[in-house]
C-alpha cells in the first residue's frame, strides 16, 4: 500500500526521554497497565499516557510477533505469550503475527551470524506445529477480544523490490538504522551483518503499518531488545497515518544467578510436547532457583498476587513445596491440570520413593549396543543429564551420577543389558534429573 509521503520524510532518532525509562513508579489506571506492572512486565513504554487513556477509554488491540525458525517455540517465548494473554484477559483483543515473511530474512537481534535460511515449505510446516501452542493460553474466534492469528507473508512476500524501497525506505535513514544495539553490537564485534538482515527492520515496521491499517492495532509489545525494531514502527504509523500508536518492552529475562531463561544441559525447553516431554517441563520449573520462585510465579502462572506473596517469602526446606505449585501452575497451563498431577505423581515417586515411572523421560538405545557396552559418561551425555562426556566424568568423579539409585564414581564403567531392572537402566543426576534408558 503506497504512503502519502509527497515530502520524503524519515524518521528521526527515537526519544530517549522519561518515555524509554522503566515505568516502576507510573501510577496507571486501566487494568491491562496495572496488571503488567504489578506483575513485572513492563521495561520501557513509548508513550506511557496516552497508551493508558487508551486501555481505559475501550477495547485496544495490540500484537507480538513470532519467527517460526524451528517447529516449536520455547520457554524464552513465553513471557511474550504471557503478556498476550494479559491483554486478553483484561479485556483487549491480541494478535499473534507468525513471522512467515519475516522468518525468510532473520532477524538479527542479538545474534553475532546470520540464521539458516529455511524455506518456504519448512516455514509454513513450523507455523503448522507451532499454532497448538497459543490455544492453550489465548481464546481464538471472531468475538471483538478474542485472539486472531496473522502470517506477515500474506504482505510481505508481495511487494516487488522497487515498490517496497520507494514506499517505504524512504522513510528509515542508514545514519539511524547503524545506531540501533542490534546492528551497533553486531559491527562492533566485527562480525558481518548481510544486507539482508538489516532489512528486517525495516520488514517489522511495516508489519506494524499493516496491522494497524488492517485490524487498528495500536500497540506492539516484545522484549526490550526489540526496543528500537519496535520503535521504529510506532514512529512509521504516527507520521504516514497521523493515528495513535505504541510501543511496550519487557525486561530480557534471566535467572537469579545470570542464566538465560530456558537454557538447560538438554538444551531449549520447547513448549511442544513431543520436543519437551511434559514431566520434563515440569521439572524445570521445579529446579526454579529459590530466589525466583515468586517471580517465575508472577509471570507464568495465574495465581494471585497475595497468593504468590506468601509463596515467595518461605525459605529453606518450604521453598521446595512452592516450586512444586509453580511447576503445578507452569504445566497446566501449557499441557493441562492431567499432565501437571501425573507428572508430579511421576517425579514424587522417582525422587522420594525411588520408583520407576512410566512417566519418566526415557532415552532409547539399540538393544545391541546396550549389549556390548555403552560408556556411562557417554550415554549420560547422550541422555541430557549432562552436557558433554567431560562433564559427566566429572559428575560421576563427585558422585552426583547414579545407576539404578547406586552411586557410580566411574565414568568409563560400561553399562550393559546386564544393568537392566524392569527391562530399563535408571540413570540419575544429582537430585533432581532421571532418564530411563530403554532398549528397542
Amino acid at each position: 500500500m503506497p504512503l502519502d509521503n509527497p515530502d520524503n520524510r524519515v524518521l528521526e532518532p527515537a526519544p530517549t526521554s522519561p518515555e524509554r525509562s522503566q515505568m516502576s513508579d507510573q501510577a496507571f489506571k486501566s487494568e491491562f497497565l496495572r496488571t503488567m506492572q504489578a506483575r513485572g512486565y513492563i521495561h520501557q513504554i513509548t508513550h506511557p499516557v496516552e497508551l493508558d487513556e487508551a486501555a481505559t477509554g475501550g477495547v485496544i488491540t495490540a500484537y507480538i510477533g513470532f519467527d517460526a525458525t524451528a517447529s516449536s517455540l520455547h520457554v524464552g517465548h513465553l513471557i511474550q505469550i504471557m503478556m498476550l494473554r494479559r491483554l486478553q484477559q483484561a479485556g483487549h483483543k491480541p494478535i499473534v503475527l507468525m513471522g512467515g515473511g519475516t522468518t525468510k530474512v532473520g532477524d538479527p537481534t542479538d545474534k553475532d551470524g546470520q540464521r539458516p535460511l529455511l524455506t518456504h515449505e519448512q516455514i509454513q510446516g513450523n507455523i503448522a506445529t507451532i499454532k497448538g501452542t497459543f490455544q492453550r493460553f489465548l481464546t481464538f474466534g471472531d468475538g471483538p477480544t478474542d485472539a486472531i492469528m496473522v502470517d506477515n507473508d500474506e504482505w510481505l512476500s508481495k511487494f516487488g523490490y522497487v515498490e517496497f524501497l520507494r514506499n517505504y525506505g524512504v522513510h528509515f535513514t542508514v545514519n539511524r538504522m547503524l545506531a540501533f544495539d542490534s546492528v551497533k553490537a553486531r559491527l562492533e564485534r566485527e562480525q558481518p551483518m548481510t544486507f539482508l538482515e538489516f532489512n528486517y527492520m525495516l520488514m517489522q515496521s511495516v508489519d506494524f503499518l499493516e496491522l494497524e491499517r488492517k485490524y487498528g492495532c495500536v500497540l506492539q509489545m516484545g522484549g526490550s531488545d526489540q526496543w528500537g525494531n519496535i520503535v521504529n514502527g510506532v514512529e512509521l504509523i504516527r507520521r504516514v497515518d497521523a493515528k495513535p500508536s505504541f510501543g511496550l518492552t519487557t525486561p530480557l529475562l534471566s535467572t537469579a544467578s545470570g542464566q538465560k531463561m530456558g537454557k538447560t544441559v538438554g538444551g531449549a525447553v520447547w513448549l511442544n510436547a513431543d520436543m519437551r516431554s511434559p514431566y520434563d517441563y515440569w521439572q524445570f520449573w521445579r529446579n526454579t532457583e529459590d530466589a525466583d520462585v515468586g517471580r517465575f510465579m508472577r509471570l507464568f502462572t495465574d495465581m494471585p498476587l497475595d497468593e504468590i506473596a506468601r509463596y515467595a517469602a518461605l525459605q529453606g526446606a518450604e521453598i521446595n513445596e512452592a516450586k512444586k505449585v509453580l511447576a503445578n501452575a507452569a504445566t497446566t497451563l501449557l499441557h493441562g491440570a492431567e499432565a501437571a498431577a501425573t507428572a508430579e505423581a511421576a517425579s514424587r515417586a522417582a525422587f522420594e520413593q525411588g520408583q520407576v515411572s512410566a512417566d519418566l523421560p526415557t532415552h532409547e538405545v539399540a538393544a545391541a549396543e546396550l549389549k556390548a557396552g555403552i560408556v556411562l559418561a557417554a550415554l549420560a551425555a547422550d541422555a541430557g543429564l549432562a552436557s558433554s562426556r567431560g562433564e559427566a566424568r566429572r559428575l560421576a568423579q563427585g558422585g552426583g551420577l547414579k545407576v539404578n539409585d547406586k552411586a557410580e564414581t566411574d565414568g568409563n564403567r560400561l553399562i550393559t543389558a546386564a544393568d537392566l531392572a524392569d527391562g530399563v537402566v535408571k540413570l540419575g543426576a544429582g537430585k533432581k534429573k532421571i532418564v530411563l534408558v530403554k532398549p528397542i
